[in-house]
């Protein structure tokens, strides 16, 4: 490998730009130089508040201390996401990051759960899994001695600045401006530099595009074009306002569907996320914001944001020398917290398959690429999954989700898995069996069948099959202090500390 170093250029700061530079300047630090661009006076999405389990290792990638992560940026824990009103309205179910009961070699849980239920000697389904019953009583075990697989419910803005201070210990360059042209080079198309307000002119080797929805540099200057889902996933609008704490908070993301879209409520140590995700064709901006308003459980703290995206990807996320990372890459909405771990995924995938010199083999590019798009479509199909099993056909908005066209990936195994109780994973899926399951099933859609082998064993055996986990995920439940209290004691923050009780 030749000896060089790599000037990377962050074109936009937030979540994702603040992300990329931690990440490259701590564990690149002998190959790189990063410079970072960001405007204080540029706006930030910084919706995202809730999160999935893979940050967590990212976070430890880059040495960060759990304890001092969450008490700095108010976080609490999350354990799943609690969706209401999906499947039909009143129905509840949990989507939970836990492992369902046990599987053998032949087939999954859910068959000899199947099996059970015909029987008549199961409890629920959920009740099976450790984190779905902790969640459903707001006890969590955190850090990773325990076992317990959770994410966080985080401040996105705070989370930033956390990352910002760690990128800038590791010699991240940040310069203030905004970035008013990107200048190619007229031989190659390579980005060559930016120009930024006040005349100062940024080259490097390697650009990073994280300028958001507007995509400055691989839309504006590389006009790489974007694939919409907006067939698949309608809603194309949100609206987003915190409260204040009311009570103690829930160790899991709510999401209750309402007739043209739905509504999140992620609860931080010091205050509620809320939001409403609709489809601006069924629903006005105006009665949107109102239906939201009445549907907080506390006093709104803030005004209401309320703005457009458009659901898809980019064609290639990777372009000559410019890499699109975040919501500049491709955005799925937020019902299962996909976006910063969208982000956090194209990181790593760039330093695992990092350039081993200044010129980007097209075969690596073409690699980024092919893992990217594989990766979308798998979240995308998950996602949609959600709207379109379904029993709702209540408003014009549900009917259209019920009925639409879906692709032909998710439409395969819904039917195999309707049929037969099979569902094939690919091995790096974000979502494994035990998330499809419980979403599949908690929106109705129960297997006509099940694995044959499960007959081998009978009703006696089945019944300490399911006695013995039943015993086992109730005693690690039992044992687990409240939510709230674990916080207390572990990562309570300064500011949660000042607010009265």
């Amino acid at each position: 490998m030749s000896d060089y170093k790599l000037n990377v250029v962050v074109a936009g700061g937030g979540t994702s730009g603040w992300m990329a530079a931690a990440a490259i300047s701590k564990l690149l630090s002998d190959k790189v130089n990063v410079t970072l661009i960001e405007s204080d006076e540029i706006g930030r999405i910084g919706v995202g508040e809730a999160t999935i389990p893979p940050l967590r290792e990212f976070n430890r990638l880059l040495g960060i201390d759990e304890q001092d992560f969450m008490s700095s940026i108010n976080a609490t824990f999350k354990l799943g996401i609690e969706f209401n009103n999906w499947g039909r309205k009143d129905d509840s179910y949990i989507h939970s990051f836990g492992v369902t009961g046990r599987d053998c070699w032949a087939c999954d849980f859910h068959n000899f759960w199947l099996k059970g239920k015909n029987e008549g000697i199961v409890e629920d389904f959920g009740q099976y899994c450790v984190e779905l019953q902790a969640a459903r009583h707001k006890r969590i075990l955190g850090s990773d001695q325990h076992g317990v697989n959770y994410a966080y419910h985080l401040d996105a803005g705070l989370y930033a600045q956390y990352l910002k201070e760690l990128a800038l210990k590791n010699n991240t360059r940040r310069l203030e401006g905004k970035i008013v042209s990107v200048n190619l080079c007229e031989k190659s198309c390579n980005i060559k530099s930016l120009s930024l307000d006040d005349g100062m002119l940024v080259e490097g080797d390697l650009f990073l595009d994280c300028t958001g929805f507007k995509a400055l540099l691989i839309e504006g200057a590389l006009n790489v074009q974007y694939e919409p889902y907006g067939q698949y996933l309608p809603c194309d609008s949100a609206i987003a306002i915190q409260s204040e704490i009311s009570g103690e908070p829930r160790p899991y993301t709510q999401a209750i569907a309402h007739d043209a879209g739905w509504q999140w409520r992620i609860p931080l140590q010091t205050r509620v996320g809320n939001g409403l995700v609709y489809c601006s064709r069924h629903l006005s901006d105006e009665n949107a914001e109102q239906l939201l308003l009445k549907n907080l459980e506390s006093r709104p703290i803030t005004e209401s944001r309320m703005f457009r995206y458009k659901t898809g990807r980019r064609i290639e996320a990777w372009k000559n020398n410019c890499i699109a990372i975040g919501l500049a890459s491709g955005f799925l909405e937020p019902v299962e917290s996909t976006s910063i771990h969208i982000a956090m995924s194209s990181i790593l995938r760039l330093l695992r398959l990092f350039p081993v010199d200044k010129t980007f083999s097209n075969t690596l590019v073409a690699e980024f690429n092919q893992q990217t798009k594989t990766e979308m479509e798998q979240i995308r199909d998950f996602i949609i999954m959600h709207y379109n099993v379904t029993e709702r056909d209540d408003s014009e908005f549900w009917r259209y989700c019920k009925n639409m066209s879906i692709p032909e990936t998710l439409k395969h195994r819904l039917e195999l898995f309707q049929q037969t109780a099979a569902f094939p994973i690919m091995e790096k899926e974000l979502f494994k069996i035990d998330s499809w399951i419980q979403v599949m099933m908690g929106q109705r859609l129960v297997p006509e069948s099940y694995h044959p082998i499960v007959d081998l064993l009978s009703k006696k055996e089945l019944e300490g099959f399911f006695y013995s986990i039943l015993t086992k995920v109730r005693s690690s439940v039992e044992n687990m202090p409240g939510h709230q209290d674990f916080i207390n004691q572990y990562c309570k923050s300064k500011e949660a500390e000042g607010l009265p009780k």
